[in-house]
Formats: structure tokens, C-alpha cells, sequence
């Protein structure tokens, strides 16, 4: 089983937002080291939480201070941006870094209406992702209407942020997806999987690959982890009321707030969701979770404010996957 991260740049409050950036280098080099397979960064536009809103130049600073671990997006938000200029930024991160990089795509757009706004995504826009990755797919193959430069860089492996069609697109072009969400707690995703994998048109001598997403933190104590995965959980919570995902803030900070009913609902019900707890507890869900899926690799996610305690976990998790 292939173990790999996904850092979204999370922002902690009352530290500037550029250093979220420094932060996601360092965590490369560190999981690096410990033998991870890939380490991908996120698109988010407009939020106060995330830093990370341009994956290729972020990703050149990661192959910059790297050297063996495979660097990629989870994912490049395609309704966004022009097929033909993604693959001209990854055509050049595979040139400064060769047989290194990947390419996740999905469909997602701005959360707000200003958002959308400012990225020109209008709300009646028709819906062309898969002609979109079917195309981006061309110009990393040298088979469109004009070539992607640099030419003769190799290989830039294309996947699929996936969910409901998405599913269907992936299986139709024969491309790998990555799961993950609310999507791997419904009863019937190992149904959905299989039938991605009956669907699967190979391309190029291309098989089924699925990868699971998945926020996973690891500490001594079960009762320790579900505090390491407060921060997050409680930004979500509290964007719910207030519109806005912010910072990751410190747990004492957290349980010092007035919560109310409401609150103290979301985040049980959001630490519920996050595989945060001892090694044996997360060794066991990730197995029940593997078992369900039949994922060929792992892509976590965990975040939380204490950066040493985060460093820990992902240090515990390498040796929790067979």
C-alpha cells in the first residue's frame, strides 16, 4: 500500500499567512525522508485558511528542496484555468524536476460568489470538465492542435479528483481517481468503486487506480488525537455559522471559546469523521477503510495547529500501512 500526503497550506492564527507556504516546503522534506510516496498540494481561492491558491508555483519550491518523493496536485481546479496553460506549467515543473510529477484535476470552483466572480465562473456556465481533461490530456501527450512547451519532458501522470460523475468521466478516459470525503462513509462506495473499475477504458495501457483521501492523525492516546484534529475540525464547524474557513487555531484557545449546542454538535460530529486516535485505532480504521475500497494508496490530509505534534503523526503513520 502506497502512503502519501496532501498539505493544504492551513494558515494559524495570529501568524502571517506566507508562512503557511514555508511550512508546506518543510513538511516535504520531512516526509521525505520518512519514505512517503507522494507529497500534493491544494487550489483554494479567496480563503482565509488556506495560503496555498497557485499549485505549480508552490510545487516548484517543493521540487527545489526534494529530491526522490513524487510532487503533484490534489488538485488543479480545471474549471478555472485554461487546459492548454496547466499543461504548460506542468510540462515545465516535469523539465526542473523529471519523472517526479503528477497532475490531479478536479472540478471544483469558488465556494462564494465573489470568489467566482473574480475567478470569471459564471453560476449558468455549462458544465465541460471531462471535454476539459480530455483535452488537457492531449497536449500532455503531444496530440493537440499545438504543442506544450517544453517539449520531450516525459510523462506527467493525469488523475482525477473524483465524486459522483466524476467517477464516470475517470473510467471513461481511462485515467486513476482520488476519493475522498463524505463519499467513502456512504454504504455504497465500494459499489461505486467497482463499478469504476468495470467501466475503466485503458488508455495507453493504462489500469484502475484508486487512491483515498482521508484526514488522519496519530497520537499516544486516542482522547490526544481527537484533540489534534480540534483545530480543523472546529474551523469547519465554525465556518458553518460565520462563512468563513479561517485559521487553524490553539486547542486551549478552542476550548475557551462559548460554544453552544449547535457547535458542540459539528464538531463531534466532524472529529467523528477525522481517523484521529492511537496507532492500533488508526491501524484498524485504515484497514476497514482499505478492505471497503480496495485503494491501491493512501493520500492523507491530517492538519492541526501544534506543528511538532503534527510532525509526530506523520512520522507514526508509515509504519500503520501494509
Amino acid at each position: 500500500m502506497r502512503l502519501s500526503l496532501l498539505d493544504r497550506s492551513r494558515t494559524r492564527a495570529g501568524r502571517p499567512e506566507g508562512e503557511a507556504l514555508a511550512h508546506t516546503v518543510e513538511r516535504a522534506v520531512a516526509v521525505e525522508r520518512l519514505g512517503y510516496h507522494r507529497f500534493w498540494v491544494a487550489e483554494h481561492h479567496g480563503v482565509p485558511g488556506v495560503a496555498s491558491g497557485a499549485p505549480a508555483v508552490l510545487l516548484a519550491a517543493v521540487g527545489g528542496r526534494t529530491t526522490t518523493i513524487r510532487i503533484g496536485s490534489g488538485g488543479v481546479m480545471l474549471p478555472n484555468h485554461q487546459p492548454y496553460v496547466v499543461a504548460e506549467q506542468f510540462r515545465m515543473l516535469a523539465a526542473l524536476h523529471p519523472d517526479r510529477v503528477d497532475l490531479g484535476v478536479g472540478r471544483s470552483v469558488g465556494f462564494t460568489a465573489p470568489v467566482r466572480r473574480a475567478l470569471r465562473r459564471g453560476s449558468e456556465e455549462p458544465d465541460t470538465f471531462a471535454e476539459d481533461v480530455a483535452e488537457l490530456r492531449a497536449y500532455l501527450e503531444d496530440a493537440g492542435p499545438v504543442t506544450a512547451r517544453p517539449a520531450g519532458v516525459g510523462a506527467v501522470p493525469l488523475s482525477v479528483l473524483a465524486t459522483g460523475r466524476g467517477l464516470e468521466v475517470a473510467a471513461g478516459l481511462g485515467l486513476p481517481v482520488v476519493v475522498g470525503g463524505p463519499v467513502l462513509d456512504e454504504p455504497d462506495v465500494g459499489e461505486r468503486l467497482a463499478a469504476y473499475r468495470r467501466g475503466f477504458r485503458p488508455h495507453g495501457g493504462s489500469d484502475p487506480q484508486v487512491t483515498v483521501s482521508l484526514d488522519v492523525l496519530v497520537a499516544d492516546t486516542d482522547a490526544e488525537a481527537r484533540e489534534l484534529a480540534l483545530p480543523e475540525v472546529w474551523a469547519m464547524a465554525r465556518s458553518r455559522r460565520t462563512g468563513v474557513f479561517g485559521p487553524l487555531e490553539p486547542v486551549a484557545d478552542i476550548r475557551g471559546q462559548d460554544w453552544d449546542a449547535q457547535d458542540a454538535g459539528r464538531v463531534e460530529k466532524g472529529l467523528a469523521a477525522v481517523t484521529a486516535g492511537s496507532a492500533g485505532t488508526v491501524r484498524r480504521r485504515l484497514e476497514r477503510l482499505v478492505e471497503r475500497t480496495a485503494a491501491d494508496e493512501l493520500l492523507v490530509t491530517g492538519s492541526t495547529y501544534d506543528r511538532d505534534a503534527l510532525a509526530a503523526s506523520d512520522a507514526a503513520l508509515p509504519a500503520l500501512v501494509g
